[in-house]
């Protein structure tokens, strides 16, 4: 059976004037895939993101441990009541269990229809209409496949610009003909979420009126991505460092000088520097042919670290990223890691580099090894599938 990647992404806008947000995203792997929560709570500020927080909480817990929707709907019904003044729940929500297979369940209650796009195109699901504790819920079960793409939002999204640069909103027909549009111009669901709350920002004038949230699935073909840096422990474990690049599959990237020279004079390809895209910070980059990026080792690795790190932390803050602007072989790389690569392999040789640390010295002090170790905890927290061979 085919499985895919599941390339999950989500960025909130709060509230103009409010700390917190009042919608909450949780996203949690299970054996055969995901389970995704978006819930948007009553209001806004700190009671809505209590309210939110709870409700999705609630759900991805039960629903992780084999709990039923209709177990779980109820124990979000008797934990948080109907609000008594306006008749309305405290949070709303959209459930989607996704396995790595393709096949999706979804539930959606009271938030914003979610938009799906089967090859490109617009698609239709089929949704089954139930009532759970009196609650009216939409039922969905369909198959996603490569490329395949859902977004979710809540209705800030749909809201935005009421009362100021449009009269009644962007409108889910609006948002649906932007969709569209992005769904075959951009790879990765980070970059369709991007865009989406950069429009949503813009059409609230940087003052967003509701709290905002966009959640975006795509399923991929597994992409393969191969890190080589340093030289192997011992001389004549090069063959097998060449045999690697010439038999992995997926995209190569040399870290490295040392590294740059063994394959050079192994594979007989010259390489040529980048003096062009010079940055004070990073060294050069340079080219040769069937590489496709091809760096200094040690620097460039550490800035990589090094951005990845601010990209990591704006995600965990539910801060929209800033994009990785550059054409510097650290920020090349950083793009490379996060957008061509669902799967990466890192090859490390262990080779001691008399200007990294003291001969003397255990191998775990050695710089490129904290460096690479820090790297890796942080791919695999961006959602990466990191593996290392040791050389």
């Amino acid at each position: 059976m085919k499985t895919y990647y599941i390339d999950v992404a989500n960025f909130s806008l709060n509230k103009f004037g409010e700390e917190l947000c009042g919608d909450n995203v949780e996203v949690v792997t299970t054996e055969d895939g995901l389970i995704v929560v978006m819930s948007d709570g009553l209001g806004s500020g700190v009671k809505a993101n209590i309210l939110a927080t709870l409700t999705s909480k609630i759900a991805i817990t039960m629903l992780k441990e084999g709990a039923t929707i209709e177990e779980t709907i109820d124990t979000i019904t008797n934990t948080l009541p109907e609000c008594q003044v306006r008749k309305l729940a405290y949070s709303t929500f959209t459930i989607l269990n996704i396995r790595n297979n393709g096949e999706v369940y979804m539930v959606e209650y009271d938030n914003p229809p979610v938009f799906f796009y089967r090859g490109g195109r617009e698609g239709s699901l089929f949704k089954k209409e139930r009532q759970i504790n009196n609650k009216v819920i939409y039922e969905t079960n369909f198959y996603m496949g490569e490329n395949d793409m859902l977004t979710i939002v809540s209705d800030g999204a749909v809201h935005a610009g009421v009362g100021q640069l449009l009269n009644l909103g962007w409108q889910w027909e609006h948002i649906n003909d932007f969709l569209k549009n992005l769904v075959n111009k951009e790879k990765t669901s980070e970059n369709i979420c991007r865009h989406l709350l950069e429009v949503c920002k813009n059409l609230y004038d940087d003052k967003p009126g509701d709290d905002t949230t966009v959640v975006t699935i795509k399923l991929k073909k597994a992409e393969y991505l191969n890190i080589f840096t340093g030289p192997p422990k011992k001389k004549e474990d090069d063959t097998i460092l060449i045999n690697a690049i010439k038999n992995c599959v997926g995209k190569k990237v040399l870290c490295g000088g040392t590294t740059a020279n063994i394959v050079s004079s192994a594979l007989k390809k010259p390489i040529t520097i980048d003096m062009e895209n010079y940055n004070p910070e990073v060294p050069p980059m340079g080219y040769m042919e069937g590489i496709d990026l091809l760096t200094e080792g040690l620097l460039t690795l550490n800035k990589t670290k090094d951005i990845l790190s601010i990209y990591l932390e704006e995600r965990k803050n539910k801060k929209l990223p800033s994009p990785i602007e550059g054409n510097d072989g650290a920020t090349k790389l950083s793009r490379m890691l996060i957008e061509d690569g669902s799967h990466i392999h890192i090859w490390v040789g262990q080779a001691v580099n008399p200007a990294h640390q003291n001969p003397l010295f255990p191998s775990e002090f050695n710089l490129k090894m904290k460096v690479v170790k820090e790297l890796v905890e942080i791919l695999k927290s961006l959602g990466k599938i990191v593996e290392i061979t040791y050389l």
